[in-house]
């Protein structure tokens, strides 16, 4: 039987948890980010927007914020589309500053907003360099023309092993990395996946990797990842399930409607584009639109 690895579901969720439950250990974070020798954690102003958190340090003599806004994303899969998605978390940050302070866009006096820092912690099986910047002009289309608008995305590499001067000055980054390398080498031969899950946790508190955060919240943390499986498999049953209802050319119309409702259903619940859906369930684009047509 082939071996079960608990492998990207540990990552994502876990990461936001452990630094949003844990302020000093978001504070440890930001000071190895922005070389800053920050102590007191209740300085921070976190928000989180969909998988994003955004943090900010509140000025010592006021509850103004200091004049940068932090982007922080975790990815367990490369994601070359992540300047886009930091420009549309800054549009909506932007605008809340801009109503909370009541300020009009259309005054003579201009706005102050504070400056964006976007990273990605990078943390896949794929192997990737120790840093690297995404750009938003990756993206467009006509190359030969200057664009007016930028942004940058720094991508981090925070698998075990890999930048080891930001890990040195934030112990909590290192720590969560190698939980992850030891969740990659437990498998499972149809074991429970939550006796496997126990185990790592049990290993890791053993060995002094975030030790004291699992006993603490330990059931959390097992409920969660094991909600994350539930949603690996969810997907793989609707993969399993698009393609017995798949259409190949020449079906009847009835076929049809079931690709249709497969693929529709597919990026409805799992917020995928059209040729990512179709893609999932082993049929084209075009098998697609003739299906509709139909």
């Amino acid at each position: 039987m082939k071996k079960k690895k608990v492998k990207r579901q540990v990552k994502d969720r876990l990461f936001r948890f452990i630094f949003d439950k844990d302020r000093d250990a978001l504070l440890q974070l930001y000071n190895a980010l922005n070389g800053t020798d920050y102590t007191d954690a209740s300085k921070l102003q976190v928000v989180t927007i969909e998988s994003a958190v955004y943090v900010v340090m509140k000025n010592d003599l006021a509850f103004m914020v200091a004049g940068v806004l932090n982007l922080y994303e975790h990815q367990s899969t490369y994601n070359p589309n992540m300047p886009v998605r930091f420009l549309i978390y800054l549009a909506q940050e932007y605008q809340k500053i801009i109503e909370e302070a009541e300020e009009s866009l259309y005054g003579t006096r201009r706005i102050s907003l504070p400056t964006p820092q976007c990273i990605v912690f990078y943390n896949g099986e794929k192997e990737m360099p120790e840093e690297s910047i995404l750009r938003l002009s990756d993206a467009f289309e006509n190359k030969e023309l200057e664009a007016d608008v930028e942004l940058k995305v720094r991508m981090l590499n925070i698998n075990y092993g890999h930048n080891s001067d930001l890990v040195a000055k934030c112990h909590i980054l290192e720590e969560y990395a190698r939980f992850v390398e030891v969740s990659r080498n437990y498998a499972t031969d149809g074991e429970n996946i939550e006796n496997v899950l126990n185990n790592v946790i049990d290993y890791c508190i053993e060995n002094g990797i975030l030790s004291e955060f699992l006993r603490k919240y330990r059931a959390e943390v097992v409920g969660m990842l094991l909600e994350e499986f539930d949603v690996d498999k969810y997907e793989r049953s609707l993969r399993a399930e698009g393609r017995e209802e798949g259409y190949e050319a020449g079906h009847s119309a009835g076929d049809a409607q079931r690709l249709v409702r497969s693929v529709d259903e597919i990026m409805k619940r799992l917020y995928l584009t059209l040729p990512q859906a179709c893609k999932l369930i082993g049929v084209s684009v075009e098998e697609y639109r003739k299906a509709r047509i139909i």
